[in-house]
């Protein structure tokens, strides 16, 4: 567990390609997406918080406080990430990190947010993203409580929505992962990669 962070469940997409209604809910080996997510992701950080948007009773059973984005309109993940930073402010002003984490990648690696916040540490980064055979995964990731912008700052009047622009305007570096029988940031989108990952499970490929 990495003292003074904040870990960040995002579940406030909807869920387009998978016929809509709550990803998070969905049952993957007998257990929803949700519940794995906090199950990889909570050893890992000292407060663990979920992004969702609607009413949040519906999470209630996993005891975790629930943030809607602060600005309407479902605008991507970069408003999950701000909500939390603004979350941390007000509730944690003592936390050094926010750990972003999908709540559809059944199989990130539990070592991911120590490793993103020592590299952050060393580089003196406000920003270090999880990356597999180059690609970056922007969701992945540690955000400085340095940061000082908010939802309305970013999102109204600075008109950032891709993730990668906004990590852009900060010292951020990248941590590369392997990939062993599966990605570990492999996201279940589709009816389809939901059966894939399904079969990786049943079939010991992938601690799941």
């Amino acid at each position: 567990m990495v003292k003074d962070t904040v870990g960040i469940i995002l579940a406030g997409g909807q869920a387009r390609r998978m016929g809509g209604g709550d990803k998070a809910l969905l049952k993957l080996g007998g257990e929803t997406l949700l519940a794995r997510a906090i199950a990889r992701a909570k050893p890992q950080v000292q407060d663990l918080i979920l992004n969702a948007n609607g009413d949040p009773a519906r999470f209630a059973a996993y005891g975790l406080p629930v943030i809607a984005d602060r600005v309407q309109g479902f605008l991507g993940p970069l408003a999950g990430i701000l909500a939390g930073l603004e979350w941390m402010r007000a509730n944690r002003p003592g936390a050094r990190w926010l750990a972003s984490f999908a709540c559809d990648t059944p199989f990130f690696p539990t070592d991911l947010v120590a490793r993103l916040v020592k590299l952050a540490d060393d580089t003196a980064s406000w920003v270090a993203v999880a990356e597999t055979a180059g690609q970056e995964h922007y969701i992945f990731a540690v955000w400085s409580a340095k940061i000082a912008e908010t939802s309305e700052s970013v999102l109204l009047k600075g008109g950032h929505r891709k993730m990668e622009n906004w990590i852009g305007t900060f010292p951020h570096r990248s941590v590369s992962f392997p990939i062993e029988t599966v990605d570990p940031f492999m996201n279940v989108n589709t009816p389809d990669e939901l059966k894939l990952a399904e079969s990786l499970i049943a079939g010991g490929a992938a601690n799941g």
